[in-house]
């Protein structure tokens, strides 16, 4: 069943590549002293979150267990396994469960542990009801743990191998990085993401603000601590440096596999620089290990690589055949020659690359035969355990049965409310070249579901490209994948290209129910270039009579929705009566989501026509439902609204510390990165102009008093610096005309007019006169006010008031009978310069 490997060897070529996992560091601790004082230094000074980041074989594990022989205090630890569908927080679960009789007093929120809990159920607090919206009982849950975690400190929690963390569990660590626990250590490790990919605890790391986690990266020995290692292992006095080079140019200075050379080396004894196993370190130890078994014993050891890491005993003897007795005396005899290992529960590979070598050592037909009956097997229990057929299925190469458990394994997961998991299953099935396309079609559908709020979004827009691009994909599968497609695209900050591939989807869309959602995207004004308000106007009255024609409730409410940021926009006051219907109903009150995702759009409405105040309240109403329900999707649009708010209402007190931190972290929600870096740039050069000589001063409809721009001044560090102000308004022009948003890129260009009025007039006229064409486009003119008062004060300022005369005369009837203070106060301004 085994291959020997000698084959391989003589043929010249190399061994198979293998996969190391689950690897640990020497027995000796050498060459980590300045990492072992930095994690004492941020460990003694709690609540810090600490990231321990390696290649397999580092030392990571090595180091922390050096590190906590040495500490005080309490000690939470739990180690991720490599298993195809992990627990949900299975590793802090375990962390906590050994620490129930030093539980205090507890929140009462800490119950919703209670069902994953039940030896804590005399410990814990009772169960709360269970909530029906699922990211709110998700939400809950990670309170819960966050709860429990603060009475058990002061402490340090160490969490190994996060690198195969379920979603849940990095979630709780990115909402501990923002929120940390008082007298709570967090210290985790995994491996170092390799170029062009990624895993969960990354992923979710780096959509935290980076003061939040301290990142420790372990690299390969030096050569003085392998020579080191060498004479400690080897008993040698004097190492030679000819040893150490070789070992070095061999073993990259990798710990762990150092180690394992060295100590197949004392064990073989002999000259150690003639030994030619060294190149080939890892296989070659395998295959010195695997030799005195026999051939039965080999047969059930690469069945049980098939398997997994913890062969199951009864699951090997149906595999194969045999009986438990005889898979016994196999596992055994493999446990003796090191090849396995006894951790408590039964045996298993010492590491995965050591059952990853013996897997690759079994030929491909055999491994195929193997993921055939192993998944056989697993077919007869109950429940199914889906995630694993699909795994043995895909390895087998079976490709309908694979399909078919990968997406009964992503239903589970997205009836779970986990929709990383379900995307990545999904996204499998994709790869499979003869699915059919009916299947590919309803699989994409579920994907672009899964995907749209989750984190595979930038997975899942190419494959959604690639299925629109067949001309033969049917009307109404063209029209979902489209819709879906378009909302990906918008929400990656891609504004027209998602706008139009809506647009695109609209008359494939049948269902009314579906078209009417549609129509209510297009119906915002504030999103791209090239569509004029009548446009817009007339997509809402379409979307209208789509959701009249549904009977649809939920397509009736998206509709209003768009209708109130619509008129809203355009200064009708009738929006606010439809808002507050609206608000008061109760089909939004059960639809927590997108009452946030309304209130918190209408407050961006609100402030654009320049209503702080109903703004404000709008804001507050917003960011308590984003709360109650844990959308973290919606917090950087809360943080975002917050600091226009603030920047409109001359709140500017380290507004561009704020601002620089949302722009740093915005890619949890792209959508929001181009407005915060608009907003940002509008307030470098506030700044900048103030102390430039810039005319804005007492303009606080324009971006607070003097006084509070000067205070920004002196917090931003860098806002009297009028290029680097200029720098970040290009740039946010220049990303925005690429992308098609229209509200930013006038934001930006009028802002840099202003930045440019006194230095370089001309410039700055032909910056305004840009933003003003786009709005005249657009058909809003009250967007249009700061661009026409530059027009009108560089006008005045040359003695040709007369020059602005039409922009002035523009602006005043665009916002005729039109509810925009903050146009008008600028029209105001505009007739101090150009009289009518």
């Amino acid at each position: 069943m085994i291959d020997s490997g000698e084959d391989k060897k003589r043929g010249g070529g190399s061994p198979t590549p293998v996969r190391p996992e689950r690897l640990r560091g020497p027995v000796e601790f050498v060459g980590r002293a300045a990492e072992l004082a930095q994690l004492r230094r941020l460990v003694a000074t709690p609540p810090c979150l600490i990231l321990l980041e390696g290649e397999p074989g580092i030392g990571k594990s090595r180091l922390v267990a050096e590190l906590l022989a040495e500490l005080p205090g309490r000690h939470l630890v739990g180690e991720c396994d490599d298993v195809p569908e992990p627990f949900p927080l299975g590793v802090l679960l375990d962390a906590i469960r050994g620490s129930a009789d030093r539980l205090g007093p507890l929140n009462p929120v800490a119950g919703a542990l209670a069902p994953l809990l039940p030896e804590l159920v005399d410990v814990l607090p009772d169960a709360p009801p269970p909530l029906t919206d699922p990211a709110a009982e998700r939400h809950r849950l990670l309170r819960a743990v966050a709860a429990v975690l603060a009475a058990l400190s002061p402490a340090t929690l160490l969490l190994e191998d996060l690198h195969w963390a379920d979603p849940a569990t990095c979630e709780l660590l990115a909402y501990l990085s923002t929120h940390p626990v008082e007298g709570l250590a967090v210290v985790l490790t995994a491996r170092t993401a390799t170029p062009g990919s990624s895993t969960p605890i990354h992923d979710a790391l780096a959509r935290t603000p980076p003061w939040s986690v301290t990142r420790v990266a372990l690299g390969p020995l030096d050569a003085a601590d392998v020579r080191r290692l060498a004479a400690r292992t080897l008993r040698l006095d004097d190492p030679p440096q000819q040893l150490t080079a070789t070992l070095l140019d061999r073993t990259a200075g990798i710990p762990f596999v150092v180690e394992e050379v060295l100590r197949t080396l004392a064990e073989r004894g002999g000259d150690p620089l003639a030994d030619d196993s060294v190149p080939f370190v890892l296989r070659d130890v395998l295959l010195w290990r695997l030799r005195p078994l026999d051939e039965a014993t080999r047969e059930v050891l690469g069945a049980a690589a098939v398997l997994g890491m913890t062969p199951d005993q009864r699951i090997l003897a149906s595999v194969l055949s045999l009986d438990r007795v005889a898979i016994g005396a196999a596992l055994t005899a493999a446990h003796r020659a090191g090849l396995l290992h006894d951790a408590g529960d039964g045996l298993r590979f010492r590491h995965d690359l050591a059952r990853q070598v013996v897997y690759d050592l079994v030929p491909r037909e055999s491994r195929e035969w193997l993921h055939l009956r192993v998944a056989r097997v697993l077919e007869q229990e109950l429940p199914r355990p889906v995630a694993q057929l699909a795994h043995h299925y895909r390895r087998a190469g079976s490709g309908a049965d694979f399909v078919r458990n990968a997406e009964a394994a992503a239903d589970l997961a997205t009836e779970r409310g986990d929709d990383a998991t379900a995307a990545s299953f999904l996204l499998q099935t994709m790869d499979i070249a003869e699915l059919p396309r009916p299947v590919r079609v309803r699989l994409a559908a579920k994907l672009g579901r899964s995907a749209i709020d989750g984190l595979s979004q930038a997975e899942a827009i190419p494959v959604l490209e690639r299925l629109l691009a067949d001309r033969r994909l049917p009307p109404g599968a063209r029209g979902e994948l489209g819709l879906v497609l378009g909302r990906m695209l918008r929400q990656q900050g891609e504004a027209l290209r998602g706008y139009t591939e809506i647009e695109r989807a609209v008359p494939y869309l049948r269902a009314p129910r579906r078209k009417a959602p549609a129509l209510a995207v297009l119906a915002a004004p504030d999103t791209v270039v090239g569509r004029h308000v009548d446009d817009h106007l007339a997509r809402c009255a379409e979307a209208e009579t789509a959701a009249a024609a549904s009977g649809d409730p939920a397509a009736h409410l998206a509709v209003r929705i768009a209708r109130a940021s619509l008129l809203l926009e355009l200064g009708d006051p009738a929006a606010w009566a439809i808002i507050s219907e609206l608000r008061a109903s109760a089909d939004l009150a059960d639809r927590p989501r997108e009452h946030a995702r309304a209130c918190l759009n209408w407050a961006q409405g609100a402030l654009h026509a320049g209503h702080p105040e109903q703004a404000e309240a709008l804001l507050a109403a917003g960011r308590e439902l984003v709360d109650e329900t844990g959308y973290e999707r919606l917090a950087s649009l809360v943080e975002a609204t917050e600091l226009s708010l603030d920047r409109a209402a001359g709140r500017l007190d380290g507004l561009a510390e704020r601002l620089g931190r949302l722009v740093t972290n915005a890619e949890r929600m792209p959508v929001t990165l181009l407005d915060a870096r608009a907003e940002l740039a509008t307030v470098l050069a506030l700044v900048a102009g103030t102390g430039h000589g810039g005319t804005a001063e007492g303009r606080n409809e324009h971006g607070g008093t003097a006084k509070g721009r000067n205070d920004l001044r002196s917090t931003a560090g860098r806002g009297d610096d009028v290029e680097v102000a200029e720098r970040a308004l290009r740039d946010v022009v220049a990303d925005a005309r690429r992308v098609g948003a229209i509200w930013p890129l006038v934001q930006a260009l009028s802002a840099l007019a202003r930045l440019l009025l006194v230095d370089r007039p001309d410039e700055a006229v032909r910056h305004a006169a840009e933003a003003l064409s786009l709005v005249r486009g657009k058909g809003v003119l009250a967007w249009a006010a700061e661009a026409v008062l530059v027009l009108a004060e560089a006008a005045a300022a040359t003695g040709e008031p007369a020059r602005a005369a039409s922009a002035v005369a523009e602006l005043e009837a665009g916002i005729a009978d039109r509810e925009a203070p903050l146009a008008l106060a600028a029209l105001r301004r505009c007739r101090e310069f150009v009289p009518a």
